[in-house]
């Protein structure tokens, strides 16, 4: 007779089989009913629906919803492919955000089918997918991207109510930068005779500093007979004009993004000191509440470290070889990653003290300091040399976030605009708050995303002569709650607030950063 655990690599081996095959939303029918409920009761399935589960880990806590939102819009692909075929299309202005690159998991996934049943499907963690009974968009109106049948960017931009452009202006900027020409959009507005809509695609296109398309919008539509009133549906006008030809819309959302967040951090953070006199003292405060900065950037990551812990890797008395506990071994690792990454840190921070542009120099050294990072995980063979080679070569989901960060190959698109963006930002304070959010929205790496983050927000800190900022472990919760706002409501003010209340506390001499008392 198999024992129970001969049983279990079964039922793990069939879900193994489903998954090599890309399937993430797994139905009753995909396993037998032994499997399945094995997989469940050890925690390797999750029930989503009646009949419909996901993978899942049994080492997550409950109430984890990260592998839900991880899951989420494969689920909803797979799931809506079997219940309406091709009969579906997401709404117009969800198809927007997807077209992008904001893949935040929504509350509510809007579906258009013309067999829609008008009612909510209750999804994990507060989610929902509500069909609507409407028709179809024609064919060549429809594009599928990642298993999702999404309205092409010029069918949407039509279909967008006129709010829509004020409340997603950032999506709706992104998503006209993808439009070449006129021609994308007049063949939709003319056959339905959309005179108001192509008044208010008119003004759109000219508020964003596209003259031509918008010339020709109106142009075309009056000499086919339609009477045209000129709109502006935005609010008011962007600082720049995107270009056309860029490529990644990834890279236009980040450039908007910035744009919009510029004013209301300028408006809430205090204002810079100026570069230090005495660059020596500066450096050599930061040198010394290293141990208090590492206990409480690695504790915010999960790691248990102690203050004594890291003293010893920084003197170099631990021996990697003499630890033989899985669990401290890594945390010890952690720790001499963050002391070797922390030195790299403060080279570079020399550099902007004496005047070096700080976007130059985070955008040449990041690499470094992630090697450091990393380089001792990698001398105990718990990590592969070519983990340090670049940015991630895979997905990555940020636990129990909403936010999914761009796949990896927009990475390689987003990294220089940051830099750039970094390079040409005349105010420290944005360089501060944006430096470290687009860096940890962007999540170039597969880990160390926040301790990265936290190292350049601090290295743009020293750019504008404010302290060294140490975010506490306690704080862990805010901090997390304040970025995700950001993410996934595009809110920068209440992160912008919680950064400038650490740095005024540190202005004022009034920081409280405390180690945790000796075992």
């Amino acid at each position: 007779m198999a024992r129970p655990q001969e049983k279990l690599a079964e039922s793990l081996q069939a879900l193994r089989e489903l998954q090599e095959r890309g399937v993430i939303a797994v139905r009753s029918a995909d396993l037998s009913r032994t499997h399945r409920e094995r997989l469940v009761k050890n925690g390797f399935l999750k029930d989503v629906m009646r009949g419909w589960y996901i993978p899942s880990r049994p080492d997550k806590t409950p109430g984890d919803s990260t592998a839900w939102y991880a899951s989420f819009w494969e689920f909803c692909a797979s799931y809506l492919r079997e219940r309406f075929n091709s009969d579906w299309c997401l709404s117009p202005e969800q198809s927007l955000f997807l077209h992008t690159g904001n893949r935040t998991v929504p509350k509510q996934l809007l579906v258009r089918s013309p067999k829609g049943g008008n009612k909510p499907t209750i999804l994990p963690f507060g989610t929902s997918l509500f069909d609507v009974r409407y028709t179809m968009p024609k064919k060549d109106e429809i594009v599928e991207k990642d298993g999702l049948r999404l309205y092409t960017v010029p069918a949407a931009l039509v279909a967008c109510p006129e709010q829509f452009f004020r409340h997603a202006s950032t999506e709706v900027r992104a998503a006209m930068a993808m439009v070449k020409d006129a021609s994308d959009v007049l063949a939709l507005l003319l056959e339905g005779g959309h005179s108001t809509i192509a008044g208010r695609l008119a003004g759109a296109f000219r508020n964003g500093g596209h003259d031509r398309i918008a010339d020709q919008i109106i142009g075309t539509m009056k000499t086919a007979g339609f009477k045209m009133l000129e709109s502006d549906p935005f609010e008011n006008r962007p600082p720049q004009i995107l270009d056309t030809r860029e490529a990644s819309p990834y890279v236009n959302r980040i450039r908007l993004m910035w744009q919009k967040m510029r004013g209301p951090i300028i408006e809430r953070f205090p204002a810079t000191p100026g570069l230090p006199k005495d660059i020596d003292s500066y450096l050599k405060h930061v040198e010394e509440i290293y141990v208090t900065d590492a206990y409480h950037s690695l504790s915010i990551e999960g790691y248990r470290v102690s203050a004594e812990l890291i003293e010893l890797v920084q003197s170099g008395a631990w021996n990697s070889e003499n630890n033989e506990n899985d669990r401290e071994h890594r945390n010890a690792l952690a720790a001499r990653g963050y002391w070797q990454a922390y030195q790299s840190v403060q080279e570079s921070l020399s550099k902007i003290l004496h005047g070096d542009n700080p976007g130059t120099v985070v955008g040449d050294d990041h690499s470094k300091w992630y090697a450091e990072l990393f380089g001792p995980s990698v001398t105990a063979g718990i990590i592969s040399v070519v983990d340090l080679a670049g940015y991630r070569s895979g997905p990555v989901y940020i636990r129990r976030s909403m936010h999914v960060p761009p796949p990896r190959e927009a990475v390689r698109d987003c990294m220089p605009v940051l830099f750039d963006l970094l390079k040409e930002e005349t105010e420290p304070a944005v360089r501060v708050v944006l430096g470290h959010f687009i860096f940890v929205y962007i999540h170039p790496y597969v880990d160390g995303n926040g301790r990265m983050g936290r190292f350049l927000m601090n290295t743009m800190l020293a750019s504008g002569g404010y302290p060294w900022t140490i975010i506490p472990v306690e704080e862990r919760d805010a901090y997390m709650a304040a970025l995700e706002e950001a993410s996934v409501d595009q809110n920068i003010g209440p992160f912008t607030d919680f950064l400038a209340e650490l740095v005024i506390a540190g202005l004022e001499g009034k920081v409280t950063t405390e180690l945790p008392p000796s075992n």
